[in-house]
Parts: structure tokens; sequence; C-alpha cells
């Protein structure tokens, strides 16, 4: 029977990845030369199990940083913390309407430097998986794609549509020539060991009927024919054609993954979201370290290979580069928050799982799994060698969220408390569970700079145009986006309506009332030059309705709108359809009724005049006149003022008390909007503090310019130093040992430790020291780091043996042993005993 060339190529392809499974390449291992990690070389291909990197099983612990989200200056740190975390991936999108945001024309500089961020995560001894897109969601700008590819004729985005194919075709091209050039894919020697095309289009597929399956098609065999010789993956993408990987984005993949589309792919996960981004309006909201740990960990009992953290660092949306409505902090929760500094115990206890996962690596890679139910949501999940027993590890999972359990597993009598899974590497000693954290907490603190908030702030109005500056140019208002082109955030508006004596309502109840529907996202109204109010949308409700009393008179009143972007959508179907600004314009309580000002002529004007001139700038900040800020507040007003380096050299940042919305400038570098009066159900703004990076600063006078568009004064405004110099344990006598109590050599698991047993273990960032003890109790204290009170019980020595182990020293170990704390007699000897331990260092 004759067989048709597309089943050929597809056995073919099998057959290709089958072997790689089998076949055994000798591992050149790592060097270390001139300093640098020199990863191996050779094919990177996979089985069922796991990644082949030169024919070696891998697990992988990844974490997303974005070299956008950064400065250059801070690479080093992140990667390097980032290493000492366990991760052995850093995963990043390639950003692409920051590469090309003018078409043909192509930016690789300062933060947007892909080619040297790559080869810093390399030099510290990291992989790379890479995720081209180019559509990339991300909470970015437009979801990554350039602003230009909108206005490309009969171009529909990501669907089997020729322009759009074209356009992404030749952008994938462009970056991977780019880094074959620089040889940083694995089979070059760089560290790129993956690459993913698309992004999450399970979400909108059928929106597109065939054209979308069709599209899936044509992406994975545009990718596959790059020939960068490493796995391309889909993630949220089930039908992901061969040699493709399909991967899981969310929180739970261990369960909620439906696992590879074939039996030879593995389970890759690609985004563990470590918090929830958030949008100006949002409340506070948080992931706890706990919740990650099982999710990985059970990730990894069910066969799972790499998980990567999405995000490990959130940084900063600099500038315009957030999508629509999104803080200019981007998930601060991850393990290092936006400043870069290690969330614990988030950091820590993910640090520890990873260590734990790799003193079971050999049987996870290697060994038969095996299941065995425990009782009503508790099991083991187990992996042996079939010729070697002894090379064994175990999984022993509670998944009752309200209910601690003791279990019997091979003889053994094992405590897991609710919703958690103690890791076994050798099936027997449990070094780990995801719910008892016995790494330290610590605490942010955001406090005053005493050396840079000595400011004189001074102020420039922006103009506000009348039909006169900015004449009628269409019978209708222009729609938002296709008129800014993402070249700013503002547009202005003009009309003019003239009005005789008769139009005026004699009557003080009945005056005149705007009413504005705009489509998104916020605006301003200006009625014969004077400031009338703002109204704006929401990132769930982008449409908003403004209406307010406004003064006009007899004779001509001048109307100004200035429409403004928050960002551009970053998802969903049709995205070139998507539209904003004002649409129905109207004014009441007239006498002749209500006037339709929708047909009325409409000037348009793109950007401030700020912004042409760019007064964020030394040189063109001399451009417009500057004077001493008086009564009463005004709308749309730029503020000035100078600002020496905070002292020390923590990260910085800028509290933007009393303000409202708008933007913020340092020596010409955006750092990003602010927007404080929109605030959340909790009363409180989204966003108070914006990081201002360390490179962005000088010894002394640096310019800082803030647009305000609402009226508010910048007199509250602070320069803070940030640190977590706070640093906390909280940990019971039943805790298991710290998981560095073990190792795993030659195939052989034992203690490390002559004695192993449970303590407090506390280390002082950046080589400072414990210069105070400020709360420890050893009993049944509550709290968190920065709140802990006293219980009932207590030791009156608690503080006294602290101090003794940790006082003027960089790091410290704290026994727990009761003979230590209670040496004549102990209240209360039959509860569970909690030490909490509070410190400064400095």
């Amino acid at each position: 029977m004759a067989v048709p060339s597309s089943r050929l190529l597809l056995i073919a392809l099998v057959f290709l990845v089958v072997s790689a499974a089998v076949a055994h390449t000798k591992s050149q291992g790592r060097s270390h030369d001139g300093g640098k990690h020199q990863l191996e070389t050779g094919p990177v291909t996979y089985d069922g199990r796991s990644l082949l990197i030169n024919g070696k099983r891998e697990l992988l612990f990844s974490g997303s940083i974005h070299y956008t989200r950064s400065t250059p200056e801070m690479w080093p740190d992140l990667l390097r913390k980032a290493k000492y975390g366990g991760l052995n991936v850093i995963q990043t999108y390639v950003f692409w309407n920051i590469h090309e945001p003018v078409k043909g024309q192509y930016n690789f500089s300062g933060n947007y430097d892909l080619v040297r961020f790559i080869k810093l995560v390399q030099e510290h001894g990291m992989y790379v998986t890479l995720r081209v897109g180019p559509f990339i969601q991300a909470e970015w700008n437009h979801g990554g794609l350039p602003y230009w590819l909108r206005e490309v004729p009969n171009l529909i985005f990501r669907t089997d549509n020729a322009p759009y194919k074209y356009y992404m075709k030749k952008y994938v091209t462009m970056i991977v020539n780019k880094l074959k050039e620089a040889k940083l894919f694995f089979a070059q020697g760089g560290p790129i060991i993956l690459a993913q095309i698309e992004n999450e289009y399970d979400h909108i597929q059928l929106a597109y009927k065939d054209m979308g399956f069709s599209y899936v098609r044509w992406a994975a065999r545009m990718a596959v024919k790059q020939n960068v010789g490493v796995p391309w993956i889909m993630c949220k993408q089930t039908d992901a054609p061969d040699p493709v990987i399909n991967t899981c984005n969310g929180r739970h993949c261990g369960d909620t993954f439906s696992g590879p589309n074939k039996p030879y792919k593995p389970a890759l996960w690609t985004e563990n979201w470590t918090a929830q981004y958030r949008v100006f309006g949002d409340p506070a909201s948080q992931r706890p370290a706990e919740d990650i740990a099982f999710s990985v960990a059970r990730f990894f009992s069910k066969n799972g290979a790499l998980t990567n953290y999405y995000m490990y660092h959130g940084g900063t949306n600099f500038g315009r580069t957030s999508a629509i409505f999104t803080t200019t902090r981007y998930y601060d929760e991850a393990p290092l928050d936006e400043y870069g500094l290690p969330r614990d115990p988030k950091w820590s206890h993910l640090k520890d799982l990873h260590k734990a996962l790799r003193l079971s690596r050999k049987p996870l890679l290697w060994g038969v799994p095996g299941v065995q139910n425990l009782g009503e949501n508790l099991e083991a999940r187990f992996y042996e060698l079939k010729n070697n027993s002894k090379i064994c590890a175990a999984f022993l999972a509670n998944n009752n969220s309200r209910s601690e359990a003791i279990v019997n597993w091979r003889g053994q009598d094992y405590y897991l408390p609710p919703h958690s899974i103690s890791i076994l590497p050798d099936c027997k000693t449990v070094v780990y569970n995801t719910q008892t954290i016995v790494s330290q907490h610590n605490a942010r603190n955001i406090v005053r700079s005493t050396l840079a908030n000595k400011m004189r702030w001074m102020e420039s109005s922006e103009p506000i145009p009348s039909t006169v500056q900015v004449p009628i140019t269409n019978r209708t208002p222009l729609e938002l986006y296709s008129l800014l082109k993402d070249q700013s955030d503002y547009a202005w508006y003009t009309t003019s309506l003239e009005l005789n004596p008769r139009d005026m309502s004699m009557k003080e109840s009945i005056q005149p009332v705007l009413r504005i529907g705009s489509l998104g996202h916020a605006m301003l109204v200006f009625v014969n030059g004077e400031y009338v109010g703002s109204g704006h949308g929401s990132h769930d409700e982008k449409s908003f309705v403004f209406q307010k009393v406004v003064s006009l008179k007899a004779g001509v009143n001048q109307i100004a709108l200035l429409a403004m972007t928050v960002g551009l959508p970053d998802s969903g179907a049709y995205m070139e359809h998507r539209y904003a600004g004002p649409k129905e314009i109207e004014v009441l309580g007239l006498n002749t009724g209500t006037i339709d000002l929708s047909r009325n002529g409409w000037g348009h004007q793109v950007g401030l005049n700020g912004e042409k001139i760019q007064v964020f700038t030394e040189e063109g900040s001399k451009r417009v006149q500057w004077g001493e800020i008086n009564e009463p507040k005004k709308a749309l007003t730029w503020y000035k003022t100078y600002f020496d380096a905070p002292e020390g050299n923590d990260p910085v940042a800028i509290k933007m008390s009393g303000m409202g919305k708008g933007m913020m400038w340092v020596n010409g570098e955006s750092i990003g909007r602010h927007w404080m009066s929109f605030l959340s159900p909790l009363g409180q703004p989204t966003q108070s503090e914006y990081h201002i990076p360390r490179s962005f600063i000088k010894p002394t006078q640096n310019l800082l310019i803030v647009l305000e568009e609402e009226p508010a004064k910048p007199n509250s405004i602070e320069i803070m130093i940030v640190n977590r110099d706070t640093i906390c344990s909280f940990i019971t006598e039943y805790h298991p040992p710290n998981v560095k109590s073990w190792a795993r050599e030659n195939s052989l698991f034992r203690p490390v430790l002559d004695v192993v047993r449970t303590s407090a273990e506390l280390k002082c960032p950046n080589y400072k020291k414990v210069v105070e003890v400020e709360f420890a109790s050893f009993g049944d204290p509550v709290g968190s780091c920065g709140s802990y009170t006293l219980g009932k019980c207590d030791s009156p020595v608690s503080k006294e043996v602290v101090e003794q182990h940790c006082l003027n020293k960089t790091s410290c170990i704290v026994p727990i042993d009761r003979k230590l704390y209670f040496k004549n007699n102990d209240d209360c000897p039959d509860i569970k005993k909690t030490l909490a331990i509070q410190v400064n260092c400095a």
C-alpha cells in the first residue's frame, strides 16, 4: 500500500525523536574557563521523561526574568540570585515592538540588548528558554506586537492571514539569525535549549475557525524550519503539531495539565504564576510560598521535567511599555521583588525545594513510577530503579486543605500538615515539606532618604488649546488608537460651541451639563481653558461616561478634551479591531434642548507640548518658563526639581504622595506612569512607590520631572530607600531540619552533619550584621515577619538566647531545644513549641 508523503515525514520525525531518546552521547560536562561557565555543546532532544541535553536527562528549574523590565546594571545581580536560588534555566520573551518600533528599523541597545542578556545568563552557568512569540501578551503594550502592524492593509493578527504571516516570519527569522550569529543556540555552544512560537493560542483559536487551526500548523512548520537545533514549544496549545511540544501554564499544572499530546514528549510547565499581576484599581494580593512549593512538588511527583516561575523577577514597566491599565510595577510578589531583593520566604523556600528535588534526581529521571493510596486525600508517589531499590525517592501528599494527617508508609509513620507534600529522596527521610518553612523570612522596609529630599519644586503649565491652535479637521472625533499610533498617551480633541443669550437657562436650578461617552481609557475636560474634571474606565470596563455641570457663556465656547490611553490591549482575538476615545458628546440643560456635538467638527493634536520639546530632559527643560508653585492647584502641569543621590547602595523609589495621575522622569529616563487617584476597594492606591534604578542616578543634581494631569502639588513627594534588613524565623519543634543537612554522592544519600536537627537559621543581606533582636519568643507566638506578638506561653530567656547566638554576626544558627529555653520550669509542657525571631541588620 502506498504511504502518503506527509505520513512518511511524520514517521521520520517520530523515529528521530525516539532514536535521540535512547542514544547515549558522552557528556562533555562543564568547564570553568576565564571565570565563565562553558555549557555543553551538542543536540537538545527529548523523550517522554525529560529534555535530553547532550543525551542526558535533566530536571530543570526555570525562572522568568525579562531583560526589558530591568536595567543592564541590574542583570548580573538578578542572575546571581536566580542561580543561588537553585535555578538552572532563565526564561524570557522577545519583545517585537521594542526591537522594531518602526517597520524595518531595529533597536537592540540598552536594556533591549537581548544578545548581551543571554550571554550573561550563560556566564552565570544557566540555560535559556527563548519565547520568540512574536505575540507574547505578558501584560506588555499591545502584547508585543508593533503598532505599525495594525496599519498594514488587510492584515489580521494571529491567523492564517498572508500579510500577518509574512511579517511574523520575517521577524522570527531576523531574531533567530541574530542569535545564530552570536552563537547562542545550544548546538553552537550557547545556552538556549528551548524556543517558543506563538503564546496561549488555544484561548482564541476557535474565534478564527479553520483559519486558526491552519495557522497553528503553519507557525509550527515555520519555526521548525528555522533549524535552531533545539526543540520548539507551544504553551497552552493542546494540538501543538509534531515535533513541537505542548506545555502548561497555570497555578497547579500537576493537576490541571492534561499532559503532553504524544507519549514521547515530556511534561513541561512554562508558566507557574508566582503572584497575580496588578492593574490600576486592584487591591493587594499574593500567592503563598507554600502553595507554589506544593504545586511544583506535585508536578515533579507526576513525571514533570521542567517548571518555570512566572515571574521570578517581575521588574518595572518603564516608560509606556505596560499593557492596558497595568501598573508600572510588575509581579512585585515574585521571589525577587521589583527592586531585585529576595522576597523571603518565597525565594528561600523554593531554593530549598530545588535542593530536595535535586537530591531525588536519579530516581526521578530513571526510576519506575508508582502510586499508593494511603487514605482519603492521602497518597504516596514514588520512583525506584528496577535494578537497585535503594535508589528511590518518594512524595507523601496530603491533599486535604484543612486537616493534618499521620500516614504509615513502608512501616514508618510520617506527619503531614494540611495541603502539603513531604519529599523523601531515599524513600525514608523527610528532607522537605512544602507547608513547613524552615528557611528565613524577611520584611521590606521603605524609608525616607536623608540626603535626597532637599528638593525645591518649580512648575510650568501645559497650554490648553482651542480651535485656534488646533483647528477643526474632521466632522467627528477620530478614533484614539489610530490617531495616536502609540506615539503618546495623549491626544487633544477641540471644538467650539456658539450660544446666544436665549440658549441659556435663566433658572439657577437648571445648568448646562457636558456629557461625553468614551470608549476609554481616560480623559481630562476643559471648557474655555478652565479645567472641568476627569473620567476614566478600568481594565475590565474600558468605556465610561463623563458628565459634569459646566460654565458656558453667550458667544463662542471652546471645548478641549485631552483623551488618553493607558497602554494598548494585550490579549484576545481580533486585537486590530479594538477602539478607544470620545465617541458621543452632547450638552444638556440648554433652552434649545440637548445639543449633539458628536458631528460638530473636531480638531485633533497628538501629544503634549512638553513631550514634543522633551521638557523632561535637561536641554528640553530650558525651553519653557518655570515658576514658583502657587495656589490654587492646577490640572495638567509639569513639575521640576533636583535631588542628590540617596545614601548607601540600596534600591531607590519615589513615593508619589499627594499626586493624581501622570508620568515621571529622572535625568530624562522615564520610570513609568503613576496613578495615585485610582483607589482600590481598600481605599488605597494600587501602587504608591515607583522604582528609580540606581543607574539612572548621578551623585548630585538629578533632574526629576513629573507630569501631573490632575490638580495636585508635589510637596509631599519623597525619595525613599528600599531594603529587606528585617529578617525573621518562625519554626516549630516538628519542622524537618534544613534540606542542606543532606547530600547525595555517587548514588549514596547521607547526612552531611554529625547531628541533624531542626534549628532557626538567619543570614543578613549584603554582608550586614545583626544589630538588634527586635522580637524573640519560644512558646506559642503568632503573627508574621514584622508583626509578631507573644502568645500565652513564652520562655523568659528567649531574647537572651537569640542575642547570644546572633548579635553582631552576619549569620547565625539558633537551636530549638527546650532545655535551652526552660532551664527550671516549663509552664506549658504539653504544647508544641514555636520559635519566632525578628532581627534587624545594618
